[in-house]
């Protein structure tokens, strides 16, 4: 495949102006929807075979993700890219001043394994909503899913403005070669600095949706019960290969036991087993081998079985760990939970703070003073009080990560924004100018200079 032909059609397209229309975007977000309800038992098909997820999941955490942000531009598009008037200074009068969205041009999506569908096609939306061409490059170890995206948008849409790429490394690697006037990239920090380096030499602006390792911290006043269904919840869902995904708990220790016990009835109560549409396989057996080395089997409060046939690892709860653990020096991305304790809220908001700024961060608490302080002292891309992950379901907040996490945001109006220019324009009137600022200079003129700017 030349990728470097398919740019320059797409440079081609997009110089025709064709992309700027709303008439445009809004009819080629209402046929990718069209296309992604026609193909759905395709899409169901293909990741059931990368992952065994269920209709059901694959639906709640992917596709409609993908449909609500397609709906939100189709209701938004005039009001996002209607030009906003702001103020205008005195030294400026008379005259007005607007601020343009202007699609930033042609742009590369490389989307994630862990949520195919909603990593690769969310961000393609946005890029098409604020009038860009995309180039598409899907994670090749979810092999399956990367070939349906190819096959529905390839097939429904004109190269040189929507193109789905497939392959491995060394596509993505030839890719990158290109200069683009936008890549979103979404997947670990380690390939975030290979995209960010290669972005680097054309200048190309960059948004890094990375990882890290997100904490839950539990205090003494929380509702323990609400706190263990939904971290069981969000930890488990995708079988734990979740960027937003509680990478580990910290509670306060003297009621640490309880709430071991009440996660352990909760991963019993949800079914999550073997073969069960409720829980889903590792996604190869290289992150299979990698996940079984990071369980302590002597620190195993539950759980810790596994299935190599099936990529199977059963949800596994870690207690006394340390923070010198292997499980606590990595992303674990699957199925583990390592409990850690502390003695004081303080103390373990300044444990999260000695390490890289996590994409998310979650607190259960029924203290204000504790969220306030929770809030305010630590840094992290985004989360929740009370809950984990569902701060990604509202498209009225940014998602996106600081630092080691990330750079840039999406979702809604930060998705539109992610794709385009914010273009400045000031138009003066042509009469009732002063000539202040104009040769010959004198004192007088100063004086005025200072009092206007």
């Amino acid at each position: 495949m030349n990728f470097t032909d398919i740019l320059e059609g797409q440079k081609t397209f997009f110089n025709s102006q064709k992309t700027k229309s709303l008439s445009f975007r809004r009819i080629h977000l209402e046929k990718l929807r069209e296309v992604v309800l026609h193909n759905e038992n395709l899409l169901y098909e293909a990741i059931d075979k990368d992952f065994g997820k269920s209709r059901f999941e694959t639906y709640a955490v992917e596709l409609s993700f993908i449909l609500k942000d397609i709906d939100y531009y189709l209701k938004n598009l005039k009001s996002l890219t209607k030009p906003k008037r702001v103020s205008t200074n005195l030294a400026n009068q008379l005259g007005s001043s607007k601020i343009y969205a202007e699609p930033l041009g042609n742009t590369l999506v490389i989307g994630a394994w862990n949520y195919p569908y909603q990593l690769s096609l969310s961000p393609l939306v946005a890029a098409m909503a604020a009038g860009n061409t995309c180039i598409l490059k899907p994670s090749e170890i979810a092999e399956n899913t990367m070939k349906a995206m190819a096959k529905i948008i390839n097939e429904n849409f004109p190269k040189d403005y929507l193109f789905v790429a497939e392959g491995g490394v060394e596509e993505t690697t030839e890719i990158l070669k290109l200069k683009f006037d936008k890549i979103f990239f979404t997947g670990s920090p380690k390939v975030g600095k290979i995209i960010y380096e290669a972005a680097a030499k054309h200048l190309t602006p960059v948004t890094l949706e990375l990882g890290g390792k997100s904490p839950v911290v539990v205090t003494s006043s929380a509702n323990f019960d609400v706190a263990a269904k939904r971290i069981v919840w969000g930890k488990f869902l995708n079988a734990g290969q979740t960027c937003v995904a509680p990478d580990y708990v910290l509670i306060d220790e003297k009621v640490k036991d309880s709430f071991l016990d009440s996660l352990k009835m909760y991963i019993q109560k949800f079914k999550y087993e073997a073969g069960s549409e409720q829980y889903t396989q590792i996604i190869n057996d290289r992150n299979f081998e990698r996940l079984l080395k990071l369980i302590d089997q002597e620190k195993v409060f539950y759980g810790g079985n596994s299935d190599a046939s099936k990529r199977f690892i059963e949800p596994t709860i870690m207690q006394n760990v340390t923070w010198e653990d292997a499980v606590m020096q990595e992303e674990i991305f699957g199925p583990i939970l390592p409990v850690l304790t502390f003695k004081n809220f303080n103390e373990a908001l300044i444990q999260i703070n000695k390490h890289e700024k996590p994409l998310s961060a979650y607190l259960f608490t029924g203290k204000s003073e504790e969220k306030k302080n929770f809030i305010s002292k630590i840094s992290f891309g985004g989360g929740c009080i009370n809950d984990v992950a569902m701060h990604l379901s509202n498209e009225a907040l940014p998602f996106g990560g600081v630092g080691n996490s990330g750079i840039g945001n999406y979702h809604g109006k930060f998705g539109f924004e992610a794709f385009s220019h914010q273009k400045g324009i000031l138009d003066r009137a042509t009469w009732g100018e002063p000539d202040l600022k104009y040769p010959p200079y004198s004192e007088k003129k100063l004086k005025w200079i200072k009092k206007l700017l």
